[in-house]
């Protein structure tokens, strides 16, 4: 499924909210993002939720936060939260701004993030 009124493609699949975080985002669009994503959880019952930041170069302290309370929310929703396509540059960075994200987990891309979300849902059922 597509939300088109979003400035930012949000997507459920098997589950699981996928947002992909593009690089011109300003700080409003990313509060925008932030409310529209913990909605689709809700409105979806979702039980994971994917945030594709690959086309992200830098991650400065307000989006490394946003990320973060992202994660948070959706935990607080009984959703798992995986970012995956984080570049070297970004990872450096946000251990250098000492910002660990603590909650969120990691994977090499959508797929991978997809199947360990779902594959856990297999095993609690």
């Amino acid at each position: 499924m597509y939300d088109n009124a979003s400035p930012v493609p949000i997507m459920t699949i098997n589950g699981c909210v996928i947002v992909a975080i593009r690089d011109d985002l300003d700080d409003q669009e990313i509060v925008s993002l932030q409310d529209q994503l913990v909605e689709e959880v809700a409105r979806r019952s979702a039980h994971g939720v994917v945030i594709d930041i690959s086309s992200l170069e830098i991650v400065d302290t307000f989006a490394g936060r946003m990320l973060a309370a992202m994660a948070q929310m959706a935990r607080v929703m009984n959703a798992r939260t995986i970012i995956v396509g984080m570049r070297p540059a970004v990872a450096m960075t946000l251990v250098e701004l000492g910002m660990t994200l603590d909650g969120v987990e990691t994977a090499l891309n959508a797929d991978r993030a997809i199947d360990t979300i779902t594959g856990d849902r297999t095993k609690e059922s």
